[in-house]
C-alpha cells in the first residue's frame, strides 16, 4: 500500500507522506508501551505494598504526556499531508492526462476518469487521516503490548501471540473479500458513470424524437447493475467482517479463561492476573475496528491502483532536442495508421503534400480517414508507419509546444468552456486585445452573433457552449482558431453547422488565409471544395486521386462522380404527388 501511495504522490510529495506514516506508526507503537506500563502500576497498587507503585505511576504519567504530544503532532501532520494528497493527485493526474494521446480518451474511459478524480482521490486523501491511524493502532499497538507481556508472564503472552496470528489470518481473508467486491463494483460503476454522461449529452436528440423516457433504458440497466454490484460486495464483506469480530471476542474469551486457570492454579498471583487482563482488554478495543479500517484500506488501495494505471499510461514521447519546422508545408509520406493494434487500418499508405500559400481540400465519403489526417497532423496520435512532416521535419521531432504553435484546428464537434465568449477566444491568445477579437470576429462571421447578444463579448456560453446554437458555437471556434494566428490552419467540416451566407463567408476567409498560410479544409460542400487549389480525394484510407479541381473534374474519376452525386443531393426537392383520378 505504502509503495503504491508514494508512487502515486510522486517525488515532490513522497517525503512528507513518508514522515506522516512513520510518525503515525511510531505513535501507535508507543501506545503499546503505554498500555504495557499499566501492568506494573496495577499489580503494585493491588499488591501488598501499594507504595512501590509510585515510580511506575510517574513513568506512566510522563509517558502519557509524551504520547499526547506525539499524537497531537501526528494528527496535525496527517491533516496537512491529507490536504496535499488531494492537490498532488489532482495536479499529477491533470498534468499527465494533457500529455496522453487522444486515442486514450475512449468513451468508456471518460466515466472511469471521472470516478478516479473524485471517488478515487477522495479515498486516497483520507488514507493518512482516517484510514491508516486506526489501522496502525489496531496492528502495532497490540503487537507491542503482547511483546511487553513476555516481561511479565510468558504464558499469557504466548496465548495472546497465538490469538494475534489467528486474527491476522481472518483479517487478511476479510480484506481480500472486500477488495474483490470493491474491484467488481468499480468496473460496473465506471460503466454507470459513462451512461449518465451519455444520457445527459444526448438529451437534445432524445427529446427531439420523444424518447426522453425510453432512451434511458441503457442508463437504468447500468444503475441496476451498479446496485447489484454493491449488494454483492456487501454480501461478501459483511460475513467476513462479522467473522473477524467474532474471532476477536473468541480470542478475548480464551485469554480470560487462560488467565483465570493460571490464577486459580496458584501459578499466577491475583494482582498480576488482574493487571494482565486489563492490558488484554484494553488492546482488544483497537483490534475490534481493524477489519473496518482494513476494508477501507483495501478499497483505497484499489483506488490507488486505478490512479497509478492512469499515471502509467504511456504519453507521446517528446524529442530530446526539438527541431523547429523550416516552413509551413505539410507532407504525408506513406502514412499508415489504425486506432487499435488489432483493428483495420484507417489510413493505409496515404501520401500528399500541401504547400504554403495554398488551400488543400480533403474530400471523400464518410469514414475515408479525413479527420484522422487532421489528428495525425496535430499529433494526437503517432503513425504506425510512414511519416507526417511539417516544414520537412517529422512531427515527432518538433515537440508538443512548438507543434501546437504551428497548427490550429477547427473541429466539427465544438467544445466551449463555461465562460464568456471573449474568454473562450482568449484561450488561443491570452494577451489578445478587444481590437484583435473584433478583427477575427469580422473574418469568421462572429461579429453578427456578438451584435445580437445583449452582453456582447461578455455573454457566458454555458458548459460546452449549450447557451449558443450549433452555428454560433462553430463561429466562436473558427474565430478562436484565427486568433491563434498559426501558420497552418485545418478546418474540419467547419461549415457543417453554418447557413449558406456564413458558409460563403467562411470559404472566403479560408481563401484569404491561404494567401499567407497553409490551409487544409475537410469539406463536402461543392462550393468550398471548388475554391481549393488542390484536392486530395480519400477513399477507404487511401488516396484515390489528387490534383487541381478542374483537372479532377476533367478526368471524370472518383472526385467527379462524388461532386455530381453531391450536386444531385443538393437539388432534391419535396413535391406533392399529382392528383390521381
Amino acid at each position: 500500500m505504502i509503495r503504491e501511495l508514494l508512487r502515486a504522490m510522486g517525488p515532490r510529495y513522497a517525503r512528507p507522506m513518508t514522515m506522516s506514516l512513520a510518525l503515525t506508526s511510531f505513535v501507535s507503537a508507543f501506545q503499546g508501551v503505554l498500555f504495557a506500563l499499566l501492568v506494573p502500576v496495577l499489580s503494585r497498587f493491588l499488591g501488598p505494598e501499594p507504595e512501590t507503585a509510585r515510580p511506575w505511576v510517574l513513568a506512566l504519567v510522563a509517558a502519557t504526556v509524551l504520547y499526547a504530544v506525539l499524537r497531537s503532532a501526528s494528527l496535525h501532520l496527517n491533516f496537512r499531508v491529507g490536504g496535499s494528497v488531494s492537490r498532488a493527485l489532482h495536479h499529477r493526474i491533470g498534468d499527465h492526462v494533457v500529455r496522453l494521446p487522444l486515442g486514450w480518451f475512449t468513451g468508456a474511459r471518460l466515466g472511469e476518469l471521472n470516478r478516479i478524480v473524485t471517488d478515487g482521490v477522495s479515498r486516497t486523501t483520507g488514507l493518512p487521516v482516517h484510514t491508516y491511524p486506526p489501522l496502525a493502532d489496531a496492528v502495532l499497538t497490540p503487537v507491542v503490548a503482547v511483546a511487553a507481556l513476555f516481561l511479565f508472564d510468558w504464558r499469557i503472552a504466548l496465548a495472546c501471540a497465538a490469538c494475534l496470528v489467528v486474527l491476522w489470518m481472518v483479517f487478511t481473508l476479510s480484506n481480500e473479500a472486500v477488495a474483490r467486491g470493491d474491484a467488481a463494483r468499480d468496473a460496473v460503476a465506471d460503466q454507470a458513470a459513462d451512461r449518465v454522461l451519455e444520457y445527459a449529452r444526448s438529451q437534445s436528440v432524445l427529446r427531439a424524437f420523444g424518447r426522453a423516457e425510453s432512451g434511458r433504458t441503457g442508463l437504468d440497466r447500468s444503475l441496476v447493475a451498479e446496485h447489484g454490484a454493491v449488494r454483492s460486495m456487501l454480501w461478501k464483506a459483511i460475513p467476513a467482517l462479522v467473522a473477524y469480530s467474532f474471532t476477536v471476542r473468541l480470542a478475548l474469551t480464551l485469554i480470560l479463561v487462560c488467565a483465570l486457570y493460571l490464577a486459580v492454579g496458584g501459578t499466577l498471583d491475583g494482582a498480576t492476573a488482574v493487571a494482565l487482563l486489563v492490558l488484554v482488554v484494553r488492546f482488544v478495543h483497537p483490534l475490534s475496528g481493524a477489519a473496518e479500517s482494513g476494508a477501507a484500506l483495501r478499497m483505497a488501495v484499489n483506488g490507488l491502483g486505478r490512479i497509478n494505471a492512469v499515471l502509467d499510461a504511456p504519453v507521446l514521447p517528446e524529442p530530446t532536442d526539438p527541431v523547429p519546422p523550416r516552413d509551413a508545408s505539410v507532407e504525408f509520406d506513406d502514412v499508415r495508421f489504425s486506432y487499435a493494434p488489432d483493428a483495420d487500418p484507417v489510413l493505409d499508405g496515404v501520401s500528399f503534400r500541401a504547400e504554403p500559400g495554398t488551400l488543400t481540400a480533403l474530400v471523400g465519403p464518410s469514414g475515408a480517414g479525413k479527420t484522422t489526417v487532421s489528428r495525425l497532423l496535430a499529433r494526437f496520435h503517432d503513425v504506425d508507419g510512414g511519416a507526417v512532416r511539417i516544414g520537412g521535419v517529422d512531427v515527432r521531432e518538433i515537440g508538443g509546444e512548438e507543434l501546437s504553435r504551428h497548427v490550429a484546428i477547427v473541429f466539427q464537434d465544438v467544445y466551449l468552456f463555461d465562460a464568456t465568449i471573449a474568454d473562450n477566444l482568449r484561450i488561443a491568445a491570452p494577451e489578445a486585445t478587444t481590437e484583435d477579437l473584433d478583427r477575427v470576429a469580422a473574418r469568421s462571421g462572429l461579429d453578427r452573433v456578438i451584435a445580437e447578444l445583449p452582453d456582447g463579448w461578455d455573454t457566458r456560453v454555458g458548459e460546452g457552449g449549450t447557451s449558443l446554437s450549433g452555428g454560433q458555437r462553430q463561429r466562436v471556434s473558427i474565430a478562436r482558431a484565427l486568433l491563434k494566428d498559426a501558420p497552418i490552419v485545418v478546418l474540419d467540416e467547419a461549415s457543417a453547422a453554418l447557413d449558406a451566407e456564413n458558409e460563403a463567408l467562411l470559404t472566403e476567409t479560408a481563401v484569404d488565409l491561404a494567401r499567407e498560410r497553409t490551409v487544409l479544409v475537410i469539406a463536402h460542400r461543392p462550393a468550398t471544395v471548388a475554391a481549393a487549389d488542390r484536392i486530395v480525394f480519400l477513399d477507404g484510407g487511401r488516396v484515390a486521386e489528387q490534383g487541381a479541381p478542374a483537372e479532377l473534374l476533367a478526368a471524370n474519376g472518383r472526385h467527379a462522380a462524388y461532386v455530381r452525386a453531391r450536386e444531385r443531393a443538393l437539388g432534391w426537392r419535396l413535391t406533392a404527388d399529382p392528383v390521381r383520378p
